[in-house]
């Protein structure tokens, strides 16, 4: 076999094991960190006038120090979303040796209406 085709036989059986083989990644690790410190959010003022309730999925991406680095809103109403993404920016997690990706749901429930 000559050197060129021995260079693509190799590179051909690592691709393919490399694709079969996912390495650890600590950053995405399955287990949930505990929060520490939650910050209630402020109930906007026009999804107060407009009984507006409803529940905010995020993902929050958490520094090993426990700080909130980035929150990415996955879902829920508009006007609720910014005051969710705020308060949940404000968030503390207990301290890990690796950043993590936490999924938090913020819900809002109108004044006078009982909480499902």
């Amino acid at each position: 076999m000559n050197p060129l085709m021995r260079k693509g036989a190799v590179g051909a059986l690592l691709l393919a094991l490399f694709s079969f083989v996912s390495p650890h990644c600590p950053a995405q690790d399955s287990a949930k960190r505990k929060v520490v410190d939650r910050v209630a959010p402020a109930y906007p003022a026009l999804a107060r006038g407009l009984a507006l309730g409803g529940v905010v999925r995020m993902e929050a991406t958490v520094s090993p120090d426990g700080s909130v680095r980035i929150v990415d809103v996955k879902g829920g109403h508009p006007v609720l979303a910014q005051a969710a993404a705020s308060a949940v920016r404000r968030w503390r997690w207990e301290p890990s040796a690796h950043e993590s990706h936490e999924e938090v749901e913020v819900k809002f429930v109108p004044q006078g209406q009982a909480a499902p």
